[in-house]
């Protein structure tokens, strides 16, 4: 399980380059979505401000249990979080000592949801499947405007 949780990520990673050509989120062989993954290097914070909905995840060390775990979640059910918005970010190694890190100042394992205009939402030391995630999305005041202007 954890060999093709190893196999799903290093996949799920070559995902900023085609999210940065396209857009709209890429289709897969089999016609499902795939969810953008970034590196935390690679990346700044303000990139995604009134753009997505940004879920940081970092560890201290990519085989953390929780790290793997809330990966293999995340990427389980990316519907959900794609009619969200939602971008996943993964920070794994704290002596990179990047923007995201520094901003949001994690302690070990820790799953950070931001709004769109980069105010931290919800922060969880544990895994969370897609289920609580959306749940706390669709509580936020601008999902609620944004589903009545839907309608």
């Amino acid at each position: 399980m954890r060999a093709a949780l190893s196999l799903v990520l290093s996949l799920a990673l070559t995902i900023p380059v085609w999210a940065q050509d396209a857009e709209t989120p890429p289709v897969a062989e089999d016609e499902e979505l795939s969810l953008p993954v970034f590196e935390a290097a690679d990346i700044n914070l303000d990139d995604f401000l009134w753009v997505a909905r940004p879920i940081v995840v970092f560890a201290d060390t990519p085989r953390d249990p929780r790290f793997q775990d809330q990966i293999e979640l995340l990427l389980q059910r990316p519907g959900p979080l794609l009619e969200r918005e939602v971008v996943v970010i993964i920070d794994s190694d704290p002596s990179d000592e990047t923007e995201v890190r520094q901003r949001l100042r994690p302690r070990g394992f820790s799953l950070v949801l931001l709004r769109r205009d980069g105010q931290v939402v919800m922060r969880k030391p544990n895994a969370r499947d897609v289920r609580s995630i959306v749940r706390a999305i669709d509580n936020l005041p601008m999902r609620i405007e944004e589903l009545s202007t839907q309608r």
